[in-house]
């Protein structure tokens, strides 16, 4: 059984930084990519970065946020510099890996909220 778990969240004044970290566990045998999605109140919710075969950035947070991937252990750090109030929202850890029974399953991270607020 594949499992996610989130750490990181918390509050920041704007213009303070956070790191989130998601840590896989269970029996992975490829990663197709490994994501982090947010939902702000009243929002949908968005993909912030794609760690795939290049990683991607949402416009709103690119120049600000950086993603690092240990690719031997699938676990990934989102470092998030110059928060904004437009960056408060849960934030989840998601993977599209190839698990057992060679079957691609999406799973997600319970989140973890992140507030920006002075």
């Amino acid at each position: 059984q594949v499992q996610l778990v989130e750490s990181g969240g918390g509050t920041v004044q704007p213009g303070g930084s956070l790191t989130l970290s998601c840590a896989a566990s269970g029996f992975i045998s490829a990663v197709y990519s490994m994501d982090w999605y947010r939902q702000g109140p009243g929002k949908q919710r968005e993909l912030v970065v794609r760690s795939g075969a290049r990683t991607t950035y949402a416009d709103s947070v690119k120049g600000r946020f950086s993603l690092s991937r240990d690719y031997f252990k699938n676990t990934m750090n989102l470092e998030m510099n110059s928060l904004t109030p437009e960056d408060t929202a849960v934030y989840y850890c998601h993977l599209d890996a190839i698990t057992s029974g060679s079957s691609r399953r999406e799973y997600w991270g319970q989140g973890t909220q992140v507030n920006v607020s002075s």
